[in-house]
């Protein structure tokens, strides 16, 4: 069964969401500021990782990781020469 897991966070004055849709094989779409900017695919609970531009005057490149499993789904934000953020999920 396919279920869908929803992430958020701001960054850089910019808004970063992703889908993770888990089941057999696992979609993770990641919009920022609500255009679509990446995609990937992945099986069962390997990590993907997925990397995007933020639109800042130079771009910046950032990736974001999704593990889907075991358990819930969780994504996070990693950006360069800086720590990780963890980004919150969102009921919808």
């Amino acid at each position: 069964m396919r279920r869908r897991h929803h992430f958020h966070i701001d960054h850089a004055g910019h808004s970063v969401s992703a889908t993770v849709e888990t089941g057999h094989r696992v979609d993770v779409e990641i919009l920022i500021d609500g255009k679509e900017t990446g995609h990937g695919v992945t099986h069962g609970d390997r990590p993907v990782s997925v990397p995007v531009e933020l639109p800042t005057d130079p771009p910046t490149a950032v990736c974001v990781r999704a593990t889907p499993g075991p358990g819930l789904p969780r994504c996070v934000l990693e950006i360069p020469d800086g720590d990780p953020h963890v980004m919150s999920p969102r009921p919808y």
